[in-house]
């Protein structure tokens, strides 16, 4: 029995690395099809929806040009605490510093301020009967999520992202 146990348990962990190490080849395989996508070059970009079809990911596409939002507590950066910085996921656009992230109860990973301030911008939505403000990539205008007055000092914002719009470069 133990040792039925053991060999389940071996396979169940292989499994799990293999399923880890593929997620993890397939987002850098994603970069390098996409042209777009530059952690230097800040140049506005203008691409059609179609052309953004063709190089993100279904889900990141959902979630970075239609507005779609990632479940609650499931995002690979939302209890994630390391020290670097945050990119946009389609384009490569440096947003956050992991010394503006903060830990919420809301379900993503949350950031006090941007790293620039036009590294994002701000738009109204009214969508589902809310008053919100989403905020999209400055350089992409990729949906990243929303921004709200909730957050801690020193400015009293709660940006609030999917982490499926993010890409985490750890600090050197």
């Amino acid at each position: 029995m133990k040792k039925y146990i053991s060999i389940r348990l071996l396979s169940c962990l292989s499994a799990s690395i293999l399923l880890f190490a593929s997620c993890n080849s397939m987002a850098q395989t994603d970069q390098k099809k996409n042209p777009y996508y530059s952690r230097t070059d800040t140049t506005t970009l203008h691409v059609s929806d179609q052309e953004w079809k063709k190089v993100l990911s279904a889900d990141l596409y959902e979630v970075a040009r239609h507005a779609a939002t990632e479940r609650a507590f499931t995002g690979k950066y939302y209890e994630f605490d390391v020290k670097g910085t945050y990119y946009c996921a389609a384009c490569g656009n440096a947003l956050f510093r992991s010394d503006s992230k903060f830990s919420t109860t809301c379900g993503w990973p949350s950031f006090y301020e941007p790293i620039r301030v036009n590294g994002v911008i701000y738009k109204a939505d009214l969508s589902y009967g809310m008053n919100r403000t989403e905020v999209l990539c400055g350089r992409c205008n990729a949906h990243l999520g929303h921004v709200f007055d909730d957050g801690p000092n020193p400015t009293g914002k709660r940006f609030c992202m999917n982490s499926i719009s993010l890409d985490f470069e750890p600090q050197k």
